[in-house]
């Protein structure tokens, strides 16, 4: 004991005793411990060692990761992306004289920009979709002249976009959200859907999706997607907020881009698959949350949206996916819905995965909503798009008694008191309702489907 500690301990203070033991051994300096967890320069958070039981030895097993405050986490590193496509040189793209209709002028009297000299083969083969360098090109595959594409895509309106809603290839429906606001249904009409099917039956489809992506995906559903999450002992669930309309039009014409398209195709399809309202359309919102409309964006409503914003998610489901497997969870995603689930291990480290997946949606711009993520233990209902995930797969409690009583009014009082704002055959929607029940639960649906034998269509 030295002078110091001497005078120290007189006053009231002590010495903690690891700085007492490093001091009397000479050590030039000893770490203070940090009683706040491990630093924002530390390597990675660290892992709680199993306990072992008395009498028995310890079992091996992966544990969850700790669970630690979103404060200390470090920032994730960014996704570094090389583009496969080969550039072309500027000078070579600065040509005199128009090279195809509807080319770009360039910086000097006469001069213009051959934007068609990247088309990029090798993608256009491996995905064995149409190769197309020019307007003329795409034109004359979706069978109208070029001139008629230019008035598809607004090429000579003002501001490239429709002036009224007269002039507009879209069909604008408002419609009320349950959780309250209201959504922007953007049609197109009988033209535009022609060329939309086109371009989605002959260059979209033959684009995979992410394993995970289970929503307007050929041969998966909310069945497939709700079947990873079956008898798991948490389910963590998302929304993401306006999923389409956050989707931008630079954002698809990269995408076009990435499949081996030239930027001029790229942006004729860029063009042909968003669209921007009109000034004049009369709106149930203020005029600045309108805004987001004016831009390009995807049209929910078009039937090239849904494929387009798959492909958009890709880098999302990617990261989600490595995310969920590093935690020993599932993930799925349907349209604007992510699901993770997991055993009831994984329950203390969601204070750490939660902030994680929102910082991942956030850097592939997307949002979320915070006020629809939602923590589902076994003890609860666990729902995942509509389907019961407990033990088995069921049908929700109230939905079913929702359609039963509707089959008992068809019965007793006849199918129009019923039908309200089901559009097209009546029919035909019950059934399809019936045959939804009867993929997650047969004995019920043999239930409904003898309410739904005994309704006298002719009343």
């Amino acid at each position: 004991m030295g002078l110091l500690d001497i005078v120290l301990r007189l006053l009231g203070i002590s010495r903690p005793p690891a700085e007492q033991e490093s001091r009397s051994r000479g050590d030039v300096a000893a770490e203070p411990s940090n009683p706040t967890g491990p630093s924002l320069n530390a390597p990675g958070p660290t892992v709680a060692a199993p306990i072992a039981r008395p009498g028995k030895s310890p079992k091996k097993r992966k544990s969850a990761p700790l669970k630690t405050s979103s404060r200390s986490l470090k920032p994730l590193p960014r996704l570094k992306h090389r583009s496969n496509l080969i550039p072309t040189a500027t000078a070579q793209e600065r040509v005199k004289g128009k090279p195809y209709p509807f080319a770009c002028t360039g910086s000097r009297p006469g001069e213009f920009l051959n934007l068609s000299l990247d088309c990029d083969q090798r993608w256009l083969d491996y995905f064995e979709l149409p190769v197309l360098k020019t307007p003329e090109d795409l034109a004359q595959w979706l069978g109208v002249p070029v001139g008629k594409l230019a008035w598809l895509t607004h090429r000579t309106s003002p501001g490239q976009r429709p002036e009224t809603v007269q002039q507009s290839h879209y069909s604008y429906r408002w419609l009320v959200k349950k959780s309250g606001g209201h959504r922007l249904i953007e049609a197109p009409k009988q033209e535009l859907k022609r060329v939309q099917g086109k371009i989605l039956r002959e260059i979209l489809d033959h684009v995979p999706a992410h394993a995970a992506a289970h929503g307007f995906v050929a041969g998966r559903s909310i069945v497939t997607n709700a079947e990873p999450h079956i008898g798991h002992g948490v389910v963590l669930k998302f929304d993401l907020d306006n999923f389409y309309r956050t989707i931008r039009y630079s954002r698809v014409v990269a995408i076009f881009r990435s499949l081996g398209y030239s930027r001029e195709v790229a942006i004729w399809l860029g063009r042909l698959t968003t669209t921007s309202i009109p000034w004049n359309l009369n709106s149930p919102l203020k005029s600045w949350e309108l805004n987001p409309y004016a831009s390009r964006h995807l049209p929910q409503g078009a039937p090239t949206s849904p494929a387009l914003a798959n492909l958009s998610a890709f880098g999302l489901d990617v990261r989600l996916d490595g995310l969920a497997q590093a935690y020993e969870m599932e993930y799925t995603r349907y349209a604007d819905d992510l699901t993770f689930s997991g055993p009831g291990i994984v329950v203390p480290a969601l204070s750490e995965f939660i902030p994680l997946a929102e910082r991942i949606i956030r850097d592939e711009r997307f949002v979320s909503k915070r006020e629809k993520r939602r923590v589902c233990r076994r003890s609860s209902r666990q729902s995942v798009t509509g389907v019961i995930v407990n033990e088995k797969r069921n049908i929700c409690r109230e939905d079913y008694d929702r359609l039963k009583a509707t089959l008992h009014n068809c019965v007793q009082k006849g199918p129009a008191s019923q039908k309200r704002n089901v559009e097209g055959d009546f029919t035909a929607h019950l059934q399809g309702r019936i045959a939804h029940v009867r993929q997650l639960n047969p004995q019920r649906a043999m239930k409904l489907q003898q309410i739904f034998d005994k309704i006298n269509w002719a009343r």
